[in-house]
């Protein structure tokens, strides 16, 4: 009697998934496991197109309505999973990789309150431009319209509709057969041109059906863009006949990977070169030209030159010109003859400032374009003195306490940067931890500091680092966070103990939101009475209980020697450094001026902490 293999041999775990594939073999006996191959499904697919693009890691939070793409993930193994937190710390972390690794990132959540958690981790990487690919779960498409748990759908919280406002591209994959190519358009979408996070979204039914056979592919995406030739021979004949250029580099340069083509522009003419906030470290800081940052945070030999009445040509390249990165559209940034705009994005060019020369192209291959061709071994020659200007001045600093004396934030950057070496990573989190580190912190190699200015969103450096860190395994990863800004995201320490990330946080504890207290008494001559906590949290306790190291650091010395032991022992550190609450960063006085111009005109209190 033959044996009715439907019922008695033991299932594959992939079969509910659908038929076998047309050509499959047999059933095999009750005793051998079938020879079968399952159907590759939505949520195979998705991580298959993941690969491709050389990704390691994804970072997300699980749930029901996700559940097939995390028991794809199993099954295949790769990349590795990272359980995140929280999903804006899973967003966070995917965006510090894709910054390190100058990858696309990938977050994913569950349906609700898993999408909505993530959006503001999202809306940071648009801000940055950084390439992300958040997935979504959805109910199971016989829900819609039936009130289902966590209805996301147009009809409860529509998260499509919602991602929407802070992605480059938002779409619910509606079938299997069409998935492939809704997974190429959305990961294209995310890497071409300007890059920038893109949302897909994925009901739970659909995750598990089957796809058509997915065709070979090549790269399909395009990076850069060439420039238009008339106005490249223009900006090149500008610069060439300026008497006393300048250069204003920001994020873009980064992204582009045009920190080389710059340094070369930059000698082969004599160009002093600022960066703006977020664009720090695109330009070597220790180098003759550089002027440092110019905005928020920035040096006063940035703003003495670019201010000046001096400057016929400036080159801008890669940057908005917005708020911060000109000192509330201050205008005299605008030089005598000629401003020439660099930019990927045709809608940044002229939006804030009148442009002679408009360039829309990738940062690298125009900057590569404009220099001329040299003979083999000719090097053109360095100015050694503009307008009165010292190069290779350290920026102006109060480094105030002495060396065992109550610990000021400018003595720990400062100290940071002694003993981190120039190839280390430095991520910066929101408030006057920005400050500081733009200020103080000089930047010596490409790609080592990283700041979150277009959101500008506390939280994102304490959980980015880890993300970074993972990028990057064998550099040292410090992240300098406000006391506030970790309470949002700390818990993610937690992450990197699971994992052994040895990222190192250097918590500012000044008991409260600093640059807010300070801004306040900027501009009413009192705070209002809503910054401030009520006792000091021990950060390294919440540390230790987490699993990582945590020191407490009250001076200098303190702080230096645990900072040291920090990056030699390479496990999960927080440094929980008491610093000074009343210790005013002094480039504050522009933004606090910009804020007073928007509430009501208001001037600055003469009773402020600036003043006095």
């Amino acid at each position: 009697m033959k044996v009715d293999d439907a019922t008695t041999r033991e299932k594959s775990p992939h079969e509910n998934r659908g038929a076998p594939l047309p050509g499959s073999p047999p059933a095999a006996s009750t005793i051998l496991r079938p020879a079968f191959r399952p159907p590759v499904t939505v949520a195979d697919a998705v991580f298959a197109a993941v690969e491709r693009e050389g990704v390691e890691y994804v970072f997300g939070v699980p749930g029901s309505a996700i559940t097939p793409l995390y028991e794809s993930l199993r099954a295949k193994g790769t990349p590795k999973h990272i359980l995140a937190k929280h999903e804006g710390g899973a967003a966070f972390m995917a965006g510090g990789y894709a910054r390190v690794k100058g990858n696309l990132g990938v977050c994913m959540t569950t349906t609700g309150p898993g999408a909505t958690n993530a959006i503001t981790g999202v809306a940071a990487a648009m801000a940055d431009s950084t390439p992300l690919l958040i997935l979504t779960g959805q109910n199971a498409t016989k829900g819609f319209g039936r009130s289902p748990l966590q209805d996301s759908t147009r009809l409860g919280a529509d998260t499509v509709g919602l991602f929407s406002h802070a992605t480059k591209l938002s779409v619910a994959i509606p079938s299997g057969e069409r998935a492939n190519d809704m997974i190429d358009r959305a990961v294209r979408c995310a890497m071409s041109g300007r890059p920038g996070p893109v949302h897909v979204s994925l009901p739970v039914d659909v995750q598990q059906q089957p796809v058509p056979p997915i065709r070979k592919r090549g790269t399909a995406y395009v990076r850069t863009f060439g420039p238009d030739p008339a106005a490249l021979a223009e900006a090149a004949r500008l610069i060439a006949d300026a008497k006393q250029p300048a250069i204003l580099a920001g994020h873009g340069v980064a992204i582009s990977g045009a920190h080389a083509a710059l340094l070369d522009l930059a000698v082969h003419f004599g160009i002093p070169v600022a960066s703006t906030p977020k664009g720090k470290g695109v330009f070597p800081e220790n180098h003759p030209l550089s002027l440092g940052v110019f905005g928020f945070g920035g040096q006063l030999r940035a703003e003495a030159y670019l201010l000046g009445t001096e400057v016929d040509v400036l080159v801008v390249v890669g940057t908005s010109l917005g708020e911060l990165q000109t000192n509330n559209w201050d205008e005299r940034l605008q030089p005598k003859h000629a401003l020439i705009q660099i930019d990927i994005d045709p809608n940044e060019i002229g939006k804030n400032y009148p442009v002679d020369v408009g360039i829309v192209g990738d940062a690298r291959l125009v900057l590569q374009k404009l220099v001329p061709r040299r003979r083999p071994g000719a090097k053109a020659k360095l100015p050694r003195e503009r307008v009165g200007l010292k190069w290779g001045e350290p920026p102006p600093s109060t480094l105030n306490g002495k060396l065992d004396g109550i610990l000021k934030p400018p003595r720990v950057v400062r100290e940071m940067r002694a003993v981190m070496p120039d190839d280390g990573l430095l991520f910066v989190d929101n408030g006057n931890s920005i400050i500081w580190a733009t200020h103080y912190f000089e930047a010596r190699q490409p790609g080592t500091v990283f700041l979150s200015l277009g959101f500008a969103s506390m939280g994102n450096g304490v959980a980015a680092a880890i993300g970074g860190q993972l990028a990057a395994p064998t550099r040292p990863v410090v992240a300098l966070v406000g006391d506030a800004a970790f309470m949002m995201n700390g818990t993610e320490v937690h992450t990197a103990v699971e994992h052994n990330v040895p990222v190192v946080w250097v918590v500012l504890n000044n008991s409260g939101h600093g640059m807010v207290y300070h801004g306040e008494r900027m501009l009413y001559g009192h705070d209002l009475g809503a910054n401030k906590y009520q006792t000091r949290v021990d950060f390294a306790g919440m540390a230790r209980a987490m699993g990582a190291r945590g020191t407490v650091a009250r001076t200098p010395r303190e702080f230096r020697s645990a900072l040291e032991s920090a990056l030699t022992q390479r496990v999960p550190t927080v440094i929980d450094a008491h610093v000074d609450p009343d210790d005013v960063p002094e480039p504050l006085v522009h933004r606090a001026r910009a804020v007073a111009r928007a509430i009501e005109n208001q001037p600055i209190s003469r009773r402020s902490p600036w003043t006095t």
